[in-house]
């Protein structure tokens, strides 16, 4: 992919570049903008939060920067490649391999231990049972669950499940982590630990960590914040990290 090994050849930090982005909808007669022409750049190992009221269109833009969703007018690029040009299959491929998706719900799968939940992820990789037996080994020792690798679901806290859920999205070495309402189905304590674990990881891994949140005490810990109303941004701050 030209674009790829062109951020990479030329040392750029920039993974995001976003320029006069719109998502509209029709309601009827009416067309809707959920996300109204933003323009932004995001940089590789920032550690995003994005914050506005219900209807504000932040959850609109995370299914955009997810590929999850083709604007109907601007320009999105990521990592030099610009993501209305690809084609579904190659979408498919930057989703699994260039991305992590960590939801409110976690999205576990019950009947499956933790370990198995992250090794899951791997397996549309090709990646041998010996591979991702490790790699997810390393994955819950980095969210500090390596003792309850052998558990169930229902026999974890929801802490302990987001911070699986966060093993689960690190599997495939994504470039960023794309988080909507990560903490919200948990008390302060514990949503604080886990956003602790998402910004060590960020800095740690140099992976761009992205949340979409109405939580004023989750966005602190972010290092840039962004304000969204009416599907616009209310202020264009420049990356942490040029």
């Amino acid at each position: 992919m030209p674009g790829k090994e062109m951020s990479q050849m030329d040392g750029s930090r920039l993974l995001y570049r976003l320029d006069d982005v719109s998502r509209a909808f029709r309601v009827g007669s009416q067309e809707v903008r959920a996300v109204d022409a933003i323009s932004l750049d995001i940089d590789r190992g920032e550690f995003v939060a994005i914050q506005g009221p219900s209807g504000s269109g932040k959850s609109t833009l995370l299914q955009l920067l997810g590929a999850l969703d083709k604007p109907t007018g601007g320009s999105l690029s990521f990592d030099g490649r610009e993501l209305t040009d690809l084609s579904e299959g190659d979408l498919t491929k930057v989703r699994s391999r260039e991305i992590g998706f960590i939801f409110q719900s976690f999205n576990l799968i019950p009947t499956l231990t933790a370990e198995e939940n992250v090794e899951l992820a791997m397996v549309p990789m090709g990646s041998g049972r010996a591979v991702r037996r490790a790699r997810g080994a390393e994955l819950l020792e980095q969210v500090g669950l390596v003792s309850r690798a052998k558990h169930l679901p229902s026999r974890l806290s929801g802490g302990e499940q987001q911070r699986v859920a966060i093993a689960r999205a690190l599997a495939n070495e994504p470039h960023v982590l794309l988080a909507d309402e990560p903490t919200g189905n948990l008390d302060s304590q514990t949503a604080d630990e886990v956003v602790a674990v998402l910004a060590r990881l960020s800095a740690e891994r140099d992976v761009t960590v992205i949340i979409v949140t109405h939580a004023e005490e989750v966005a602190a810990r972010a290092t840039r914040r962004l304000r969204m109303r009416d599907g616009k941004l209310l202020d264009q701050p420049a990356p942490s990290m040029s």
